[in-house]
């Protein structure tokens, strides 16, 4: 603990005491510069330099105010010293410190003020010194220049005492510096806390967007996992049943009939195992078959029973869809309709199904939400998912909220024509 404080005190204080640490200008934005207009806040960069420069001008008048002798050399020194201890903080802090906690014994022999250690101009210096630098470094260096004051003032107190006829002023500047700093340091804990609690909420909101665009994707895996099992079993079982329904089938229609038997059973199995693992490990496969567009009716109805007053219209010439896009369709329909219950209770909503010549269009909107019921907030899985069986078929996807208060998601997916070329 011991050599963890020296390291502390050589990386904050001693181990770069000249190093070169310019203050940097205000952005606009600053909330130091909130007070100001913001026409004005562009050109208030500096600030904090200016302010700097006036607390060295009171350092000055100070100790110039002490002078009862003619403008020489001892008030040059008794009254600079401390002014550039001040001014050293814009470039230089470390320095700043150990030039106003050094000089301060020589101001106060030549000044001949009946204080000590301090005079009235290095006693305001190294406040001014003490807040500037706890402010542009942290709390720990904070720490270090109070205990190195307290021990200068204690060491001054027992061996260099000027006698009874001065007064002994360290209490007065430990007492001080301490309030200063301890206010400091505690608004420097409060907003490195909140910057950091800002950083893992940033963090947090990343990893559950990853984490819900996995589980989307995992969700739509599944689900294809399950129609192309079916598709593939049926291919299967046709392939094998098919020699038994013509007479005397000839041999080379026996052996290709085996062979896309062998092919399918091989694409089934190939497909388990990589697909398969996607599965959590308490999942169970739907009895049921996986929904199509056909069970839209079925889905309003049931969005209809639970308060939501909603109309659905099919245009266009109805025709098969490939089941993968049945499901796709089915699904966003459904994600967008229970995003209307959760987020606009009791909005009336509207969903349009376009058979077109190029493909599936889908429209879901809704408008305001109405009644008591508070809208409650979702996980953020709804319109992630959506976007992700979408980009699945190579289609687009458009959502937001409309003029009059409502939301809107319009999707078109590609639909290639049976007989087209592949």
């Amino acid at each position: 603990m011991t050599l963890d404080a020296l390291g502390g005190l050589r990386q904050d204080l001693s181990g770069d005491a000249l190093a070169y640490r310019p203050l940097p200008r205000l952005a606009p934005d600053s909330p130091a510069l909130r007070f100001l207009p913001r026409r004005l806040r562009p050109h208030a960069g500096l600030l904090p330099h200016a302010a700097i420069g006036f607390l060295a001008l009171v350092t000055f008048l100070l100790g110039f105010d002490r002078i009862d002798d003619s403008f020489g050399p001892v008030a040059l020194v008794s009254c600079l010293l401390p002014t550039a201890a001040v001014l050293l903080t814009v470039s230089r802090p470390a320095t700043a410190f150990w030039l106003s906690i050094g000089s301060t014994p020589f101001v106060a022999y030549l000044s001949g003020y009946d204080g000590w250690p301090w005079t009235p101009n290095s006693f305001a210096a190294h406040l001014f010194v003490l807040v500037i630098v706890a402010l542009r470094t942290g709390p720990r260096a904070a720490a270090w220049m109070w205990l190195i004051t307290a021990a200068y003032a204690t060491f001054t107190s027992f061996f260099l005492s000027m006698g009874s006829g001065y007064g002994f002023n360290g209490a007065e500047m430990l007492f001080v510096s301490a309030l200063f700093l301890l206010v400091i340091a505690v608004v420097q804990t409060r907003r490195q806390a909140a910057r950091e609690v800002t950083a893992q909420q940033t963090v947090t909101a990343v990893e559950r967007s990853k984490r819900t665009l996995l589980e989307e994707r995992t969700t739509i895996a599944r689900e294809l996992h399950d129609v192309v099992a079916h598709h593939m079993s049926v291919v299967a079982i046709q392939a094998e049943a098919a020699p038994y329904r013509v007479e005397n089938p000839p041999p080379e229609l026996e052996q290709a009939f085996l062979t896309i038997r062998e092919n399918a059973v091989a694409a089934l199995t190939e497909l388990r195992r990589i697909l398969g693992v996607v599965r959590a490990e308490d999942y169970e496969a739907p009895d049921a078959p996986q929904p199509t567009l056909a069970d839209l009716d079925g889905l309003v109805a049931n969005v209809r029973e639970a308060g939501l007053a909603v109309d659905l219209t099919v245009t266009g010439a109805v025709r098969d869809l490939p089941q993968g896009v049945e499901l796709s369709a089915y699904r966003i329909v459904q994600e967008a309709l229970s995003n209307v219950l959760r987020h606009a209770p009791g909005a009336p909503a509207k969903v349009e199904v376009s058979h077109v010549l190029g493909g599936l269009g889908l429209r879901i909107a809704n408008g305001p939400a109405r009644g008591l019921v508070k809208p409650s907030p979702g996980a953020g899985h709804g319109i992630t998912g959506m976007r992700e069986r979408v980009t699945m078929l190579g289609g687009e996807m458009t959502d937001g909220p409309t003029e009059d208060g409502g939301y809107e998601v319009a999707v078109f997916v590609p639909v290639q024509r049976e007989g087209a070329d592949q």
